[in-house]
């Protein structure tokens, strides 16, 4: 899986003073498109999203696999989870009868996995939306953070996910042992975040 398609803004090129990455495929079975594209915006620091947008053949089954990761504080993070959580995702024994459960597995694996690496990550966080299109009839979209997928099927946009912020998830962040700061120089951003586009004619 390390043959993933990856792009970020190193990749980019300079078109008006921002940079941008675009791109789109199609899948070999059945009639599915998808495209792509990151704008860095008016902030005085370098673009920190990474994305996947790819088909694959896996097992005699054709799989889309899409994601965005929203970068804080740095790139290590968002670039960990482009070469690691679909690939940790697919190893998982259960994916094909439960992907589901696979999925939230390898979230919390890979999770753990950067936890655990944090001296060589940084101090940088990430979120991160996945979908993953299973021979073109089953999707399957998992996120963490405020990156959301939203599904669009005949110009209506219906959001597919929730998005976790740091004031309503508090008490479980809490819970777990964790603690919500807000300190002197940093503010959440609240508006529009990373999305994932899905549409359906």
């Amino acid at each position: 899986m390390d043959s993933l398609c990856c792009f970020n803004a190193s990749y980019s090129k300079l078109v008006g003073g921002r940079s941008s990455s675009t791109g789109k495929g199609r899948s070999n079975v059945g009639l599915v498109k998808f495209g792509f594209s990151l704008v860095k915006g008016k902030a005085n620091h370098p673009m920190e999203d990474y994305h996947v947008a790819k088909f694959v053949q896996l097992q005699g089954h054709e799989l889309g696999l899409f994601a965005i990761y929203d970068g804080h504080l740095g790139e290590t993070v968002p670039a960990y989870l482009q070469k690691h959580l679909f690939s940790n995702i697919l190893k998982e024994e259960e994916f094909w009868v439960d992907p589901q459960r696979s999925i939230s597995k390898a979230y919390e694996k890979t999770d753990q996995a950067i936890l655990s690496h944090s001296s060589d990550l940084g101090r940088g966080g990430s979120t991160a939306v996945t979908a993953i299109l299973i021979n073109g009839q089953r999707l399957w979209v998992a996120n963490v953070g405020d990156s959301r997928a939203v599904l669009s099927t005949a110009g209506v946009a219906v959001q597919m996910t929730t998005d976790h912020e740091p004031n309503t998830e508090r008490g479980s962040i809490e819970d777990k042992g964790g603690f919500v700061s807000n300190m002197p120089g940093f503010h959440y951003r609240h508006g529009f975040e990373s999305s994932l586009l899905i549409v359906i004619d």
